[in-house]
């Protein structure tokens, strides 16, 4: 215990832990009120098909630009302990500010200690800038896979577990937020891929596309061993037994909590990724036809989305005309996400009653010169009229600024709640 408590004081010391603390004690005040129950239950009500109103959240936010104090400014000077730091900072800051439908879990996670060689390739870019503090960037990428015989590049990923580390950093934690908030390990939980938004930072943009339709055994043969990567590393997961089910977290939409993971046969000592929601998606496949998209991309997502008990495709892909491959090729799809750049009529048609909808609202909307919150309640109305009887999470993503006033999005909060609330069933 004496060599713990000189470790502690060495990483965190006294000041820092009694700022972490804080933030600690106050993230379990507020995960013990009943409205997280609520919540929960108004989740699990929606991805399991028997929705009472829609959902609301919002992520993805322009942090940079949120802070009106220092409700958002860390102390810690560790490295582990400040970033753990800045999500505790953030998660009561949209809780204060825009909650949304959110849940604020009674828990801090420690997440594996292991290393991964990953593909073998890094992107290699050029960056614009238009606002120096922001992470919103336009990129140019170097082209590193031309042809055939660049696609063993992509190398099969190493997946090495440190238990030894994980112990002694949950150790750590632990003595850390003693007697304020509950600290546990936690296996991995996200399993969203995007294997097109990664193989485009390798290959282009347009070349991609144009091999499409010029090289399609090439591209066929690039999909291929990119899959076999992606599916090699969850297979590593299992073998090292470091799964965690994920029905309790989100994968990029709402929270996916649901009654239906994982299932009765579900042993607590070894998580399957069949006790587990699974989610990809192809965003750069906007403009590209419903074949295309079966032949080049689902073929492959599919491969690794067999593997999950419930799946959500999408991202910020207009979707609304293919839910027809969708509803053939993808199992056990319940969530499916789109742009706000769709045909709403044609969506609806195709998502129906069947699954969840995860619809993405314009951020564009907070990027006006003059903010309009009128707007946002006739634009929500609208849609939420139009979705009635569906099974709908409103969801506000992709941010890019807020312009700098940050009441604008705890306004669009606050107001998607008030419609939300309007079309309770």
């Amino acid at each position: 215990m004496a060599n713990l408590n000189r470790q502690v004081d060495e990483v965190v010391p006294e000041t820092e832990r009694r700022v972490l603390r804080e933030l600690g004690r106050r993230k379990a005040e507020i995960a013990a009120l009943p409205i997280q129950e609520e919540r929960r239950r108004l989740w699990t009500k929606l991805n399991d098909l028997a929705s009472a109103r829609p959902m609301v959240w919002a992520f993805e936010v322009p942090w940079h630009e949120m802070s009106l104090g220092n409700e958002l400014e860390p102390v810690c000077s560790d490295p582990y302990f400040r970033h753990l730091e800045i999500m505790l900072r953030k998660e009561l800051y949209q809780w204060d500010h825009m909650q949304g439908d959110m849940v604020v879990e009674p828990d801090i996670l420690v997440m594996p200690m292991m290393s991964d060689t990953g593909f073998g390739m890094a992107e290699e870019v050029d960056v614009e800038r238009t606002d120096e503090t922001s992470n919103v960037v336009s990129r140019h990428f170097h082209i590193q896979i031309q042809d055939d015989r660049d696609i063993d590049k992509i190398k099969m990923p190493k997946v090495t577990l440190f238990p030894d580390m994980w112990d002694d950093r949950l150790e750590l934690v632990s003595a850390v937020f003693d007697g304020v908030i509950s600290v546990r390990k936690s296996g991995m939980q996200s399993t969203s891929i995007a294997p097109w938004d990664w193989l485009i930072r390798m290959t282009g943009v347009e070349e991609a596309l144009l091999d499409m339709a010029l090289r399609p055994d090439y591209v066929h043969r690039l999909m291929d061993r990119l899959t076999t990567a992606y599916i090699s590393r969850l297979d590593q997961y299992d073998q090292l037994n470091i799964l965690a089910p994920n029905n309790e977290r989100w994968l990029g939409g709402g929270p996916q909590f649901t009654d239906e993971l994982p299932p009765p046969d579900y042993d607590p000592n070894r998580t399957r990724t069949s006790d587990m929601w699974g989610r990809t998606m192809s965003q750069i496949f906007s403009a590209v036809s419903p074949a295309m998209h079966e032949e080049f991309a689902l073929q492959y997502e599919c491969r690794y989305l067999e593997r999950f008990g419930l799946t959500y495709y999408g991202c910020c892909e207009p979707l609304d005309k293919k839910m027809e491959i969708l509803r053939k090729n993808v199992p056990n799809l319940r969530k499916i996400s789109m742009s706000p750049w769709i045909d709403l009529d044609v969506a609806a048609e195709g998502v129906g009653a069947d699954y969840v909808f995860s619809l993405k609202h314009n951020p564009a909307m907070l990027a006006t010169d003059e903010w309009d919150p009128e707007f946002v309640r006739r634009d929500l109305t609208r849609i939420l009229e139009r979705l009635r009887g569906m099974h709908v999470e409103i969801i506000m993503k992709d941010i890019s600024t807020v312009r700098y006033e940050p009441q604008r999005l705890w306004e669009w909060a606050r107001i998607a709640g008030e419609v939300a609330e309007q079309f309770a069933s």
